[in-house]
């Protein structure tokens, strides 16, 4: 005859996935039997008799102190993440039933483990005892706030005392990093919220630098009334001088188009950083403006987007742009995204080249420690451009050269595209940062912008000049009068009188020998 005392009284299922998640099902028998639904959920019975549509997935026996569980009919079954078909359960045994059922705490209730209080239980009973008791108001307050105390401590489970004091603790803190708001902003810096800020900013400004239905409607009406000023600058300036014309002609199916993603990798798992989604499907979106974003999000990648220019190097078959663009994470706003728990990777990095109805991917040979300049490779291969030869000579002040690129992105390419190819995306609703670039290049619109102007000055590390660029336009060729490259374009000074800076194109030569060297 069994000991009482030495039987466990009852034992639970706490399901906390699926379609049974947040119930409690009950174990009071000596065997007990699980059935899984067609839709995941799962029962559990006294008796081997299946529930309407239900079929049996495990059996769960109880001999004198001790559970036991085995699997029915060959079906999947794992506990604490190890597939098996029979085994002992213990105290907070965590099981999985099938691919579809949930997961499932299995606890034991006996003279060791009593069942605990929630927060929930303890606060009503308090309110019920207010309600209730006949004893004065003032007496009945000074029993409730302390016995409330008291229950809590020693009546809920250890993990939520846990949470109490780290929540007393975090708050604390919180008050203290209040009147240290230099060392908090340092300490934030190298930890991974300062990452994923760093992140859902740049997501933010992606969405503001994207094309809306809106931005077509107004580029129409701007089509429809003439040229934009980018396109009569062309004009104008490919009419000022026939031999501009022949380096822009000459030059322009080398000149790269450069699309790209990247976001935030967790060193460990490979899992990416996502967009939290509500029941919806939408982005939640913090009180800041920002997306919320998570490694366990189970939205869209958080994937910064962004444009660039290129061109293909003579006798090489690479192409050269800025390192900025190749690791574009490195220019995010005071914040270095590397860290020991995530990197930033690329999602996709791709160029389109005049003339060319689809896109090449890249991968970055390498980059330059010294100077922003960077190498990749487009695959497959463009052996059949001819590509751009760098100068030998330095341009002196005074001297013209040429920008050529893709400033503003997919903007100026639309704003050159014409009023019909305008109109057809507005029609098919195709604006997304992708599809936008593919449909230009099948429709054979992709072509870079030029502009001319001054070299005001020279050195070793950087050249200056006043020819017209933007964003977009980072890693574009400069050209002397020869159709030679004698500089990348890097960066914009609009502060300064419009001056831009390049970088000598010695530095591509150097960097290639670099990179010949490590083979």
């Amino acid at each position: 005859m069994k000991d009482a005392s030495q039987t466990p009284i009852a034992a639970t299922l706490e399901h906390l996935t699926g379609r049974s998640r947040g119930q409690v099902s009950w174990i009071t028998t000596d065997t007990a039997w699980a059935w899984l639904s067609r839709d995941g959920r799962l029962r559990i019975t006294a008796t081997d008799m299946a529930p309407s549509g239900s079929v049996p997935v495990a059996r769960i026996s109880r001999t004198g102190k001790s559970f036991g569980i085995e699997t029915v009919d060959g079906s999947d079954l794992w506990v604490n993440n190890k597939a098996v078909t029979f085994t002992r359960l213990d105290h907070s045994d965590m099981i999985e039933f099938g691919e579809i059922g949930p997961l499932s705490r299995f606890r034991i209730y006996d003279e060791i483990h009593q069942p605990n209080m929630t927060l929930g239980e303890i606060l009503g009973d308090t309110l019920s005892y207010m309600r209730s008791s006949r004893r004065p108001f003032y007496k009945r307050l000074s029993f409730a706030i302390p016995e409330f105390g008291r229950r809590l401590l020693l009546e809920t489970t250890m993990l939520f005392r846990i949470g109490v004091l780290i929540a007393i603790a975090a708050l604390a803190i919180a008050i203290f990093l209040q009147y240290q708001g230099d060392q908090r902003l340092r300490a934030e810096i190298k930890s991974r919220s300062i990452q994923v800020d760093s992140i859902a900013s740049a997501l933010a400004e992606t969405r503001r630098d994207a094309i809306r239905p809106s931005d077509l409607t107004a580029l129409r009406a701007d089509l429809s009334a003439g040229m934009t000023d980018t396109t009569e600058r062309i004009a104008i300036l490919e009419a000022q001088s026939e031999s501009t014309t022949r380096v822009i002609s000459a030059a322009a199916s080398s000149v790269a188009f450069l699309q790209g993603g990247y976001g935030l990798r967790h060193r460990k798992s490979g899992r990416m950083l996502r967009q939290v989604v509500g029941e919806e499907g939408l982005p939640i979106i913090t009180p800041g403006g920002q997306q919320l974003l998570s490694l366990d999000g189970t939205g869209p990648l958080a994937e910064v987007q962004f444009n660039g220019t290129g061109f293909i190097l003579a006798g090489t078959g690479f192409l050269v742009t800025n390192r900025h663009v190749a690791l574009p994470w490195e220019r995010n706003p005071g914040v270095a995204l590397e860290s020991e728990e995530l990197e930033p990777v690329m999602t996709r990095f791709v160029a389109y080249l005049p003339g060319r109805p689809k896109a090449v991917e890249l991968v970055t040979l390498g980059v330059s420690d010294d100077a922003d300049v960077a190498l990749l490779r487009p695959e497959p291969a463009l052996t059949a451009v001819q590509g751009l030869i760098v100068a030998t000579d330095v341009p002196r002040s005074g001297e013209e050269i040429i920008v050529m690129g893709y400033p503003t992105g997919l903007l100026s390419l639309l704003a050159q595209s014409g009023e019909a190819f305008v109109d057809e995306l507005q029609k098919s609703g195709e604006t997304d940062f992708w599809a936008i670039a593919e449909q230009l290049a099948v429709a054979n619109l992709i072509a870079p912008l030029s502009s001319r102007g001054i070299v005001g000055q020279t050195t070793p590390s950087v050249i200056v000049y006043d020819a017209e660029t933007t964003r977009g336009g980072s890693g574009g060729p400069v050209l002397n009068a020869a159709g030679e490259v004698v500089a990348i374009n890097a960066a914009i000074m609009p502060e300064f009188g419009g001056s831009n800076f390049g970088v000598p194109a010695s530095q591509i030569l150097s960097l290639l020998a670099d990179i010949e060297a490590k083979k």
